[in-house]
């Protein structure tokens, strides 16, 4: 079975990087496309053994992609066609009905309650969105709080398939020559006390409430991996607070395992979570993590799991809280927890094994006529 993977871009990301471990595992033939900003990961797919091709479109709107995707799916006699990301579900699935793919997926990564991908739904995005699932044949979620989003917006359930994402904890066993390289290279000292977050620096993230967070507890370092539009207001919030030289702004990495070794406590302020997964990464790296909102740990059964401690709605109980975590530092001598089990029941593995089943579950179907083009005919977004 030959795959074609689209997706909107291959920087640093949370879909991106659980596109790279789906391909490791999957046993099937695929290639990647990205529609634009190849960056690391298209590196490490490609040192992976797998081809990635560049589309580049040169904005949102540029329609002279399609063609060129629909150009590249005939050539590579595709069996399934994959999407990921809200771009690419557009492009990826006319192009892929246009081409004749008798299977087309996507993966729903990041849907909020009111943000796709961290940006604002408007009608126009929520109506295209609409229009072009309807020429695949199935969604995936990452999590069943992605399945009630895309149920809201019109999905029909049968149309929609719940696959949590995946982690390879060994990517992230603590190592304390990492931990000791990282501190030197960010100038932070060996026996700081480090509080770290790991996420885009968007507004909806709220780190904002962290640096609050560490301006109330003296001598505590706060570690920002990521970037994003919302760099220079943090930094200001940083600053305005007298703590902007207990901030470190370590910007976007290809891997966060070494920025996680640097740290002593994880923390994501971030209440809208489509999954959550860097709150697991922090667990698979032995360190006590502070949650507000991670969906696969909300949605287990019984609930509660060592090490992770969920945070209270109310952002002014953060640096009780913070401060009651560091505390019970102090009291074990630091030095890593325990792998909580939860951790192997996201392994990337049960993603991958889902979803070649669902490729392969397809496949197998009789064939059923896709809604026309021309049912979209004239959206806008």
């Amino acid at each position: 079975m030959r795959v074609l993977h689209v997706i909107t871009g291959l920087n640093a990301g949370g879909a991106e990087h659980q596109l790279r471990l789906l391909l490791r595992r999957l046993p099937h033939d695929c290639d990647v496309v990205t529609l634009s900003n190849p960056g690391p990961v298209a590196e490490a797919i490609r040192a992976d053994g797998t081809t990635v091709h560049e589309l580049t479109m040169k904005h949102n709107h540029d329609l002279t992609a399609l063609p060129r995707l629909r150009r590249l799916i005939r050539a590579g006699r595709y069996d399934v066609v994959h999407t990921h990301l809200y771009r690419a579900c557009l492009f990826g699935r006319v192009a892929a009905r246009l081409a004749g793919v008798p299977t087309i997926v996507a993966t729903e990564h990041s849907l909020g309650d009111h943000l796709i991908e961290g940006r604002p739904t408007s009608f126009g995005v929520r109506l295209l969105y609409r229009a072009t699932e309807r020429l695949g044949h199935t969604t995936v979620a990452v999590s069943e709080a992605v399945a009630a989003r895309l149920r809201a917006w019109g999905v029909r359930p049968g149309r929609i398939a719940v696959v949590p994402n995946g982690i390879d904890a060994n990517e992230f066993t603590f190592d304390p020559r990492l931990r000791w390289a990282a501190r030197t290279r960010l100038g932070i000292p060996q026996d700081a006390v480090v509080v770290g977050g790991v996420g885009r620096l968007e507004p909806a993230k709220h780190f904002d409430r962290l640096i609050r967070a560490v301006a109330e507890i003296p001598g505590v370092t706060l570690l920002l991996v990521g970037d994003g539009s919302a760099r220079s207001a943090l930094e200001e919030v940083a600053d305005l607070h007298g703590v902007g030289h207990r901030v470190v702004f370590a910007g976007a990495v290809g891997h966060a395992r070494e920025m996680l070794c640097a740290m002593d406590v994880f923390a994501s302020p971030s209440d809208a979570e489509t999954f959550g997964l860097a709150v697991l990464e922090a667990l698979a790296c032995g360190l006590p993590a502070l949650y507000a909102d991670c969906p696969p740990l909300d949605e287990l059964t019984p609930p509660g799991v060592p090490g992770a401690r969920r945070l209270s709605a109310y952002p002014e109980a953060l640096p009780r809280t913070l401060r009651a975590e560091l505390a019970s530092l102090t009291e074990r001598g630091g030095g890593r927890l325990p792998v909580p089990d939860v951790v192997a029941r996201f392994d990337t593995g049960v993603l991958s094994s889902a979803i070649g089943h669902l490729y392969e579950r397809l496949a197998a179907r009789p064939r059923r006529r896709v809604p026309h083009l021309v049912q979209i005919k004239g959206a806008r977004g």
